[in-house]
This record gives structure tokens, C-alpha cells and sequence, in this order.
């Protein structure tokens, strides 16, 4: 069987209208788009993009004791669609004006008290491209328990109520079997990890 990688084309695509629907914690905006098919012929729809900004994540771990540090806080989004636990996630937050590396090392102090020095970047993302403008920045870094400045947990004036997890690896790669990690970012991560060998799946 003959696989063939299909040829990419410039799309051919005109923005007719726009309409901001909502401008809050993010942007909520309405596109009226004329759109060229692949077989050459046009089409009218609409849609909407939320725009909060790019952001960045990343995994911290240690090679030498199998560990990971992860986070758990509450999400309103996963809330109203009927998950009451906090999600357990990779460490991130938003660029808002800040390159990626410095954001990330301030999100990773701010969350897990972690103080980083160097971290390394793996890709971007786009985690929900059908409604989400957001880009992620993926980033991994090792970390040891000198490297532990403060508690972390978060700003509390930003609503933030996190709780700092220092898992071993095995354990995490299980909580993405059986549920209990439901997250993207956190799952590309610590795939990404045990891909790599960052950690060992024995102890």
C-alpha cells in the first residue's frame, strides 16, 4: 500500500466581518468568513475565537530520584461541565507581555516555589485550534530540592489556590490511565518524559 503525505495549499480565505461579542477576562469575537473549499468553490459561515493570550507550560523533574512536580487547583470551565475535583496540571500560566522563558521561570516560582535556572523548550501548541487563539510554549527543566525557595501556591490576588504535588514519575504516567490526570498539557509532557527516559518508570 502506497501512503501519500496530501500537498498543502494556501488557503484562500476573506474576513468579511468581525464583531467582538465579548472583551472581559478575554476577547470573545464573531468572524463572518468567505472561505475557498479544496475543490475550488466558495463558502459562507461564521465563527468565534476566544483570545486570551499565548501561554506557556512546563514539566519539572528529577532524574535521579524519579520525581515530577505537578500542580492541582480548580477550574471554573471544568466545573460547569461537571468535573468537581481540582485538575492536576503542569505548571502555567499566561505570557501576558513577558518572552516565554521569563514567564515560565516566574509562573514555576509562583506556583511551585520552585526557583529554575535552566529550562528548555520542546515546542508550541495549539491546544483547541476549532475555538482557542492560545498558543502554549512547552518547556521541561530538571529540578532539585535546593532548587525549593518558597511554598508556592500561587497569587492570591489572581484567584489562584494551588497545591504543589511531587509525585514519583510512574505514579503520574498511572493518573493518566486511570483518570485522575485529565489535562493536555500535563499528559503531552509527561508522555514527552517517558519518550525522552527524563525519568525511569521504575524506581
Amino acid at each position: 500500500m502506497n501512503i501519500e503525505t496530501p500537498i498543502q495549499k494556501k488557503r484562500t480565505v476573506e474576513i468579511q466581518n468581525t464583531k467582538v461579542l465579548a472583551d472581559d477576562w478575554g476577547k470573545l469575537t464573531k468572524y463572518d468568513v468567505r472561505f475557498t473549499r479544496s475543490d475550488g468553490s466558495i463558502q459562507d459561515f461564521t465563527r468565534e475565537t476566544y483570545d486570551r493570550g499565548h501561554g506557556a507550560t512546563i514539566l519539572l523533574y528529577n532524574s535521579e530520584h524519579n520525581t515530577v512536580i505537578l500542580t492541582s487547583q480548580w477550574r471554573l470551565p471544568a466545573f460547569v461541565t461537571g468535573h468537581n475535583d481540582d485538575l492536576i496540571e503542569t505548571c502555567a500560566g499566561l505570557l501576558d507581555e513577558r518572552d516565554a522563558i521569563s514567564a515560565i521561570r516566574e509562573e514555576a516560582e509562583e506556583e511551585t516555589g520552585v526557583t529554575l535556572s535552566n529550562v528548555t523548550k520542546i515546542g508550541e501548541i495549539y491546544m483547541s485550534p476549532g475555538s482557542v487563539t492560545e498558543r502554549l510554549h512547552f518547556f521541561i527543566a530538571p529540578y532539585t530540592q535546593s532548587m525549593r525557595t518558597s511554598e508556592g501556591g500561587g497569587v492570591l490576588n489572581e484567584g489562584e489556590d494551588i497545591k504543589v504535588m511531587e509525585l514519583r514519575f510512574r505514579e503520574a504516567l498511572a493518573m493518566i490511565d486511570d483518570g485522575r490526570i485529565i489535562d493536555a498539557k500535563t499528559i503531552i509532557l509527561l508522555q514527552h518524559a517517558a519518550i525522552k527516559g527524563l525519568c525511569k518508570l521504575v524506581d
